[in-house]
């Protein structure tokens, strides 16, 4: 079960906690061979982010080919992307491949409010990514963004879900943790086997912890694991978000850094995987 190869396309973050290490920690948390294309480098820790150095197009190409041709995985999550150039390069890329399962988690707004992605990169990322995925996991800022309409109450989802779907991916699921209340919502929308929409409404209480660094790359990614294990889409969140929700309370009481720590990625999640 450990050699399903799976792969993150994501920034790295030297914290270890979030983007391609959380990815890479969750793949192996729940049994998959964890492959890497790392799109830029960022200096961060518990406290936040300092500097970030984008790759090249060429190198981040290269690596996609140099793991594709070889080791072949068919499911993949992609992160921090970052920019027009680094978007196109990588859905050009991937197009050349056959895939089972691409999750797509559009980091675009940081923590703070502040923009991510420049309107540029938030046009090719609509034009050439979006429609290659199978589940895009954008949180309430980044569905804002990615709609054009304001999500206020959880009521408000399904009208944004519908009109991210237009862009072409297969599912949304709109990420509820901005809301406020003891009471989380997280939303599905998906197009099954024979192009019917189905919704789901997943809720949840909220956990009273600091460390909550990576939940985004930690979700996508177990949601990828789940895909690349067998699961249906729809049972691949909810597996996805059990996983993310013990990772957070197994780890609510760890002190690491002076800021905002990681989830615990390592808290025997086997037990989630069928056959494990």
């Amino acid at each position: 079960m450990f050699y399903i190869p799976v792969m993150t396309i994501a920034g790295s973050d030297s914290g270890g906690g979030a983007g391609i290490q959380a990815d890479m920690k969750t793949f192996s948390a729940l049994g998959c061979f964890a492959t890497s294309v790392i799109t830029a480098v960022t200096a961060q820790n518990t406290l936040g982010v300092s500097a970030i150095e984008q790759l090249s197009p060429e190198i981040i190409s290269s690596q996609i080919r140099a793991v594709m041709d070889d080791i072949q995985p068919r499911y993949i999550k992609i992160g921090m992307v970052g920019n027009s150039t680094s978007i196109d390069v990588v859905a050009t890329t991937l197009s050349g491949y056959a895939l089972d399962g691409l999750v797509l988690d559009p980091v675009m707004v940081a923590t703070s409010g502040d923009r991510l992605m420049r309107e540029d990169a938030v046009f090719i990322l609509k034009e050439r990514l979006i429609p290659l995925s199978t589940l895009l996991t954008p949180n309430i800022p980044e569905a804002e963004v990615l709609s054009g309409q304001k999500i206020t109450h959880p009521e408000d989802m399904p009208c944004v879900a519908r009109r991210i779907l237009e862009y072409g991916c297969k599912g949304v699921l709109i990420k509820g943790g901005h809301l406020e209340g003891v009471t989380k919502q997280d939303y599905l929308l998906y197009k099954d086997a024979d192009g019917n929409l189905r919704e789901r409404l997943f809720s949840f209480d909220t956990i009273n912890t600091p460390n909550t660094h990576g939940t985004g790359c930690t979700l996508s990614s177990a949601i990828t694991a789940f895909l690349a294990h067998g699961y249906e889409l729809e049972q691949a969140v909810m597996c996805g978000r059990e996983y993310l929700h013990q990772a957070l309370i197994s780890g609510q009481d760890v002190t690491l850094g002076r800021g905002h720590g990681p989830v615990n990625h390592f808290f025997n999640p086997q037990k989630l995987v069928k056959n494990a």
